[in-house]
């Protein structure tokens, strides 16, 4: 069974992407966040101010979220501009049965 992408919506893709990038964001600045904050504190970074890894670990998951919000809505546009062109993408789908030793994804 074929179905085609024939559009996106934009405003709900961005959304859905600016959340995921906001999220693995955080969970990769949580560590280096406090590597950040180690290392200012240590003094091995002269001129660096303590601060550094703190302001760093709230601001980067935003300017990702916001980056990802703005990148994907222009992404979103120029498919659904070329999508009515070409007709979209097509997938092809298959019917099974799922069984409980089957892995869910």
């Amino acid at each position: 069974m074929k179905r085609r992408i024939r559009r996106f919506s934009v405003l709900q893709t961005s959304w859905v992407a600016a959340v995921i990038l906001f999220c693995v964001m955080l969970i990769i600045m949580i560590p280096l966040g406090l590597v950040f904050s180690a290392i200012g504190k240590s003094g091995l970074m002269p001129g660096h101010f303590p601060g550094f890894g703190v302001a760093f670990f709230f601001i980067i998951p935003f300017v990702y979220g916001i980056m990802g919000f703005i990148m994907t809505a222009i992404s979103c546009l120029v498919y659904n501009l070329i999508a009515g062109w070409t007709g979209g993408i097509e997938l092809e789908f298959e019917e099974f049965s799922a069984k409980s030793s089957d892995p869910v994804l």
